[in-house]
């Protein structure tokens, strides 16, 4: 594909090792599979950039800062 960042290409490299691992065995939630392995590293990686701030990394993030305060409870980040 053209124009795919590098984040695009680990991720596709990701999903095709995920999918050869299988080895034939059917996926099952796939989706909430990827979202979860992602979603953690993303908070964290952003709240560190923004020195713990919830309000500057919802803003970066482009979500409420109750949706990231819920996202955190859900994946055990510290505030």
């Amino acid at each position: 594909m053209r124009n795919e960042t590098e984040l695009v290409r680990s991720v596709r490299r990701a999903i095709d090792g995920y999918f050869h691992d299988l080895d034939g065995e059917r996926p099952c939630g796939v989706y909430e599979m990827v979202i979860s392995c992602v979603e953690r590293p993303l908070i964290e990686a952003v709240l560190t950039r923004v020195d713990g701030n919830q309000t500057h990394a919802a803003q970066m993030l482009g979500i409420n800062r109750n949706t990231l305060r819920k996202k955190m409870k859900t994946h055990g980040i510290k505030g």
